[in-house]
């Protein structure tokens, strides 16, 4: 069942979907990507699988409507990093404390920017976020909070996206909790080739059911 779940972040509201199956084993907040949403069809779609392995799952807005507007135009905030992340804590934090989802482990899923701020938010509450996964992402931009990083995390990069590869392959560097680099052969950025988002919903299953359930 899916019901809406409101991130309170300041003086912006943020909108939710919260799904939790009846049986789940613990809970992914998703952080989207630069100018996306919460209506992400690559989120939605990775979400669905990681429903069907008994994992509830919260797609948000890192943005409240007023600031997608003023990003669509200006590009400024998809790339603040510590804004980003401060919304993604609130909806741990909130996660943490509501009566349907406050006995799940945290999981992190984050895709291109939204992969840095999910390591910001891991590295901010390691008592909580239990596992990380970023889907093409820029953990660099997570910067000096990588090595504060405690949980196990995966990076999952098209084979493709050699650019990006670097990136990931420079953060883990970085990071000394425990990790793997993935790379999904063939695959670009968006991971739009046939069969190349199945391969990472279910690299990001395997990791969150392993790693999430105490």
């Amino acid at each position: 069942m899916t019901v809406p779940f409101g991130v309170a972040a300041g003086t912006a509201a943020l909108s939710g979907d919260l799904t939790v199956p009846s049986d789940a084993l613990g809970v992914v907040a998703f952080a989207h990507g630069s100018g996306s949403s919460r209506h992400s069809p690559r989120n939605v779609a990775v979400a669905r699988s990681l429903q069907d392995r008994r994992l509830a799952t919260l797609l948000f807005d890192l943005l409240s409507r007023e600031e997608e507007r003023r990003d669509a135009a200006t590009g400024e905030l998809r790339f603040d990093i510590g804004l980003l992340a401060d919304r993604l804590v609130n909806a741990v934090d909130q996660l943490g404390e509501d009566a349907t989802t406050r006995a799940l482990p945290i999981g992190l899923f984050g895709a291109s920017t939204g992969a840095a701020a999910a390591l910001v938010a891991a590295a901010r509450r390691p008592e909580l976020v239990r596992a990380v996964v970023s889907r093409g992402g820029r953990p660099d931009l997570a910067d000096d909070a990588l090595p504060d990083v405690e949980c196990p995390t995966l990076l999952v990069v098209g084979g493709a996206d050699t650019q990006v590869q670097r990136l990931n392959e420079q953060a883990a560097s970085r990071l000394s909790a425990p990790h793997e680099l993935r790379i999904v052969p063939n695959a670009t950025h968006l991971f739009e080739e046939p069969g190349a988002l199945e391969a990472v919903a279910d690299l990001a299953g395997e990791w969150f059911t392993r790693h999430l359930p105490r």
